[in-house]
């Protein structure tokens, strides 16, 4: 009774000891935080409230909360329409084919680069580090993959992508926190660099290989310009994001506002959400993982 006693006593006296600076300051930054709020989701409402308004609301600016006129048929173009179902398919079969290989690609070489018997170690990982900031360009990567035979194919969004510089040092980072002893102990029961890998490092890099996997996708969800350069010509292998970005390319400014705001067709409307919803439903599930996995925490021996 005592001790809670005197910790209940010590919450009055902290509670007694903020002054009226700290208030005023605490005030202002839940207002600050409450208006970054509101700036940051009540556009994001706005739009996915037009997704579901009927064609007769023809003003953006009309809305506010909820449609005029509720409606599915915005969403249904993309079932309907062969390039926009087409361009679905494709974009979730690069993200799932290409995660997968630009995360397992990108673990061996981290794997690589993490042994301290491995020569070669620094000279790689500067030459590759290099890499990042060095490119040949756009017109010479096009005429390798016109004479490797990677253009119009569906293979020009999976095996350029599966080697990311940065996410080979995170996972390489994340790997050199694992103990030494783990590997010599394995050594000692006759296991090899590859038995190493896969039944040991890999299950202890669960975390880090959600981090970059959640990379990796997003950026294979979100890309069109590959699809712009390299398959323009060949609409069998479209992507979502490439057919959105010729709509919104296309949509004339209103003239009511002076000009300022676009005139959002509920169709584009809807187009964004389904671009966008898909990467705020995932990210919940990998938070735990994705937290963990960028924060380097040595594993006790």
């Amino acid at each position: 009774m005592a001790i809670s006693e005197s910790v209940s006593l010590r919450k009055i006296r902290r509670r007694k000891k903020m002054s009226a600076k700290d208030i005023i300051f605490y005030a202002i930054l839940y207002a600050f935080f409450l208006l970054f709020v509101v700036v940051t989701v009540y556009p994001l409402i706005r739009i996915i409230s037009y997704s579901f308004s009927d064609k007769s609301d023809k003003l953006y600016t009309d809305i506010i909360l909820l449609p005029n006129k509720w409606t599915l048929n915005n969403y249904g173009i993309f079932f309907v329409n062969d390039a926009y179902r087409r361009g679905l398919f494709i974009s979730v079969l690069r993200v799932v084919i290409g995660t997968i290989a630009g995360t397992m690609c990108s673990s061996l070489l981290a794997f690589i680069l993490s042994r301290k018997k491995f020569i070669f170690k620094k000279g790689l990982a500067v030459f590759w580090t290099i890499t990042m900031y060095a490119q040949a360009g756009l017109v010479p990567t096009m005429v390798l993959y016109k004479k490797i035979y990677l253009n119009h194919t569906f293979w020009v969004y999976i095996i350029p992508c599966m080697v990311s510089v940065l996410n080979v040092m995170v996972i390489r980072t994340y790997m050199k926190s694992i103990p030494d002893s783990l590997e010599e102990s394995a050594q000692i029961e006759g296991a090899g660099y590859m038995k190493i890998f896969t039944s040991i490092v890999m299950p202890l890099c669960k975390p880090v290989y959600a981090a970059t996997a959640l990379f990796m996708a997003a950026y294979q969800w979100n890309a069109w310009l590959d699809a712009m350069i390299y398959n323009r010509m060949n609409e069998q292998y479209t992507t979502i994001m490439f057919e959105l970005m010729k709509r919104l390319d296309d949509f004339p400014y209103s003239h009511s506002n002076n000009g300022c705001f676009p005139s959002y067709p509920t169709i584009t409307a809807a187009g964004i959400i389904v671009a966008t919803i898909p990467l705020i439903i995932i990210y919940p599930f990998f938070q735990k993982w994705f937290v963990a996995g960028l924060t380097v925490e040595g594993i006790k021996e």
